[in-house]
């Protein structure tokens, strides 16, 4: 018999119940952000903070009362499919295109820039996992390629293929990858605080003052689909996302059920591992299929609006730091303590080393706020990157952003390689070992293309170049 009691608790209010929980912490930590000087200074995310508070609270009631405050199996299944809804929504967003030949280049450089640092993190990674394991701890040694998942690209990514390498007898069950996620964040926030204040007291970061005044172009584009239509806009908005998501899954069953018909597994592991990838095809195909409505004047009014793309997304990323954050499993954390330190410590060096050592190089004229916009999204997401690009460029008078949102096609190329062979590194230790040899080559690739690319003097142009 149906009921809406405690008796069904498991089906009926699990899911809402955890829900609630991940948005009032979410709200607390917002809230001791705005009173905690230091953690506001630091630009450390409320998410993080209400993360880190619910982890704490569930941890302490398993102790104490031996109750379970959240259902760590629906935290991992929001953090899974925020990813894919995240990547959705921004990719939805029309990105106006920028004429000058020479912001191209530079975002082919930023997207190699960011090739060039996942490289670097899986080499690092597997080399500190090899060393663990030779030395014989047991750990899995391939463990530390989720190094580049969890700094690069977040709790959704390290989670997903954490999980996927327990076909291989790794054990993290999860926990390790959104441990190393969440160093992550906090390694962008403490390490970008620290750059920002030094290179302030240099004199080599200008003081700029941030303009509060917002036009109505920044909540509605022109032509757009009015408020007072039957259907509310942001409805339209969320059925857009949706409809892109039904595609993505569309494409992964696809790739399910050619894994059942070949028996070759690796079809498997594509298609529910890259849940964002498929999400940002479908997306791109549903926004040019209207773009190209809008153009032969079938809709005559334009159905996405970017602002309310940007707040689907935002809340997204935002439910997904915390409900991974919350989601990890200590004992994990304490038996794979000491590599997770090590991976950390190393990750977090070697990036900052790397970032700065091409950001001096390709983006001379503004190499400190392309500095901080890729350290932030390379060690923790696209958010942080954003709020320390704010904290030096709040009216984006240089080019940083629009090169930065430009770079997405072509870092994505430069990163497949990476993707697509960690179901390679994970099998064998042979495999390790030539995924290992490939991604070596491939860093050593992209940073000789990018310090080549470099001494190509720039022209006036580009020298004086501003967002618009």
């Amino acid at each position: 018999m149906w009921r809406f009691d405690l008796t069904q608790y498991g089906d009926v209010w699990s899911v809402v119940v955890n829900i609630g929980l991940l948005l009032v912490a979410l709200l607390i930590g917002n809230a001791l952000r705005r009173v905690i000087p230091f953690l506001r200074k630091a630009f450390v995310p409320s998410a993080l903070v209400g993360g880190f508070l619910l982890f704490a609270a569930n941890l302490i009631m398993e102790k104490t009362a031996r109750i379970s405050l959240i259902n760590a199996r629906i935290m991992q299944i929001i953090t899974y499919h925020a990813l894919g809804i995240g990547f959705i929504a921004m990719t939805l967003k029309k990105v106006t295109k920028d004429k000058n030949r020479r912001l191209g280049f530079k975002a082919v450089q930023n997207g190699f820039l960011t090739g060039g640092t996942y490289m670097l993190q899986a080499v690092v990674g597997i080399a500190i996992s090899l060393v663990f394991y030779y030395a014989g701890t047991s750990l899995f040694f391939d463990a530390g390629v989720i190094l580049p998942l969890g700094f690069g690209q977040g709790p959704g990514n390290a989670l997903t293929w954490d999980i996927n390498f327990g076909a291989y007898g790794f054990d993290g069950n999860g926990s390790f990858g959104l441990t190393i996620a969440s160093i992550g964040f906090i390694v962008a926030s403490v390490v970008g605080v620290l750059y920002i204040n030094i290179f302030k007291k240099k004199g080599q970061i200008p003081e700029r003052v941030a303009t509060t005044l917002r036009k109505v172009e920044d909540f509605e584009g022109q032509n757009e689909i009015e408020d007072s239509e039957s259907v509310d806009k942001t409805s339209i908005q969320f059925a857009f996302v949706a409809l892109a998501y039904a595609f993505s899954f569309g494409i992964m069953v696809l790739f399910a059920k050619l894994s059942d018909i070949t028996g070759v597994s690796l079809f498997n592991d594509i298609a529910w591992g890259f849940n964002f990838i498929w999400g940002v095809i479908s997306a791109t195909a549903i926004k040019a299929i209207m773009n190209a409505f809008e153009r032969k004047r079938v809709v005559k009014s334009r159905y996405i609006n970017n602002y309310q793309m940007d707040r689907i997304s935002g809340f997204a990323f935002d439910m997904m730091i915390i409900a991974g954050v919350a989601a990890i499993d200590i004992n994990v954390v304490a038996k794979y303590a000491w590599m997770i330190v090590a991976l950390s410590l190393a990750g977090a060096v070697t990036t900052a080393v790397y970032v700065r050592f091409i950001c001096k190089r390709c983006f001379k004229d503004f190499e400190h706020e392309a500095y901080l916009v890729n350290f932030g999204t390379l060690t923790g997401t696209a958010s942080n990157g954003m709020i320390l690009l704010r904290e030096t460029d709040p009216n984006y008078e240089t080019p940083t952003s629009s090169i930065f949102i430009l770079s997405q096609f072509p870092a994505m190329i430069a990163v497949a390689p990476l993707l697509l062979l960690l179901n390679l590194s994970a099998k064998s230790i042979t495999g390790c070992l030539i995924s290992f040899g490939i991604f070596f080559a491939l860093f050593a690739a992209y940073t000789v293309f990018l310090i080549l690319s470099s001494r190509k003097k720039p022209d006036k142009e580009s020298s004086k170049q501003q967002e618009q």
